[in-house]
């Protein structure tokens, strides 16, 4: 365990500080993302997200147009530091977390992202349930998606 945190510590040292404040923030946006869901309706934390539409509304099969190759970069370092981040938070960092996380870092930096719902026939419970994010062409949080889920409809 000393060794997993000191080898945890040195990769953090060694990121550099602009890698260093996206983990940071991806941490931060996590946490804001459970605390909203554990104090406000789902309804009313939805709003930040955008209008809910079908999955094939023309804006979601649109939304990747026109994104530059530097809004892909970005959404790609967003990507990553989400990813690294959830497993070390304090709390289980779920999928709507994550997606909550990535698309408030994305919005703060002025790039559109798409927010999907679906469910599906769990194996281990009665319904699972998931949520996923893109932006600028990228896949940033939530896959890959199982086939067995149904996307019900997102966020724009």
């Amino acid at each position: 365990m000393a060794q997993s945190a000191a080898h945890r510590l040195r990769t953090a040292l060694l990121m550099g500080p602009r890698r260093q404040l996206l983990v940071a923030e991806a941490c931060v946006s996590m946490f804001v993302a459970r605390v909203s869901l554990a104090i406000f309706p789902f309804r009313q934390v939805a709003k930040s997200f955008g209008v809910m539409v079908p999955p094939n509304d023309p804006r979601v099969l649109a939304y990747a147009e026109g994104a530059t190759e530097e809004q892909a970069r970005t959404a790609r370092m967003v990507s990553w530091a989400v990813r690294v981040s959830a497993p070390h938070m304090p709390f289980r960092s779920v999928c709507l977390q994550q997606a909550m996380a990535a698309h408030a870092m994305l919005k703060r930096r002025g790039i559109v992202s798409i927010m999907h719902f679906g469910a599906g026939k769990g194996e281990q419970k009665p319904i699972d349930a998931h949520a996923w994010l893109d932006a600028a062409g990228v896949k940033v949080t939530g896959y890959p998606v199982a086939p067995t889920l149904a996307e019900l409809g997102c966020f724009v």
